[in-house]
C-alpha cells in the first residue's frame, strides 16, 4: 500500500508531503500515548493519532516514521506542520475516528506493528 492509497481509502486531506504520496507503507500504529509508540514501535511506519501537539512530531522524528495520520478531522498548528515538513513527513487528516481509520486500513491490507507480548498464564484466569 502507498500513502496515496491511504489518502483515497480514508478520504483524507493531505496537509504536508504531497510529493511523497507514492511512498510504500507496510505497518501502522495507532495511539494517543507517545510513550507507548516509543516503547513498541521500532520500524518505519504510519502513526494514527488524535493528538496534535509537538510530542507527536518529536516521536515521529525519533522513530523515523513515514506518515502521520490525524484522526477526527484534527489539523495541527502551522508550527507543528512546519516541523513535520522539515523532517520530511507526510501529514494527512481524516474525518474518521481512529478506530474506523485503523479498521479501514486493516481491511485494505495494512497491518499493525508487531508487538511482542508475553502472557503470564496466571493472568489468563
Amino acid at each position: 500500500m502507498t500513502i496515496r492509497d491511504m489518502v483515497r481509502i480514508l478520504s483524507a486531506r493531505v496537509l504536508i508531503g504531497e510529493e511523497k504520496l507514492d511512498t510504500p507503507v507496510y505497518t501502522a500504529c495507532c495511539s494517543d500515548l507517545m510513550s507507548d509508540v516509543l516503547a513498541f514501535v521500532d520500524e518505519k511506519t504510519v502513526l494514527i493519532t488524535g493528538l496534535t501537539n509537538p510530542h507527536v512530531v518529536r516521536t515521529s522524528e525519533m522513530l523515523d516514521l513515514k506518515c502521520l495520520v490525524f484522526a477526527r478531522g484534527k489539523i495541527p498548528t502551522e508550527d507543528i506542520l512546519e516541523s513535520a515538513e522539515e523532517q520530511g513527513l507526510v501529514v494527512i487528516s481524516t474525518k474518521l475516528t481512529a478506530f474506523s481509520t485503523c479498521g479501514m486500513l486493516y481491511e485494505a491490507g495494512l497491518r499493525g506493528v508487531p508487538v511482542p507480548v508475553e502472557w503470564d498464564s496466571k493472568e489468563e484466569k
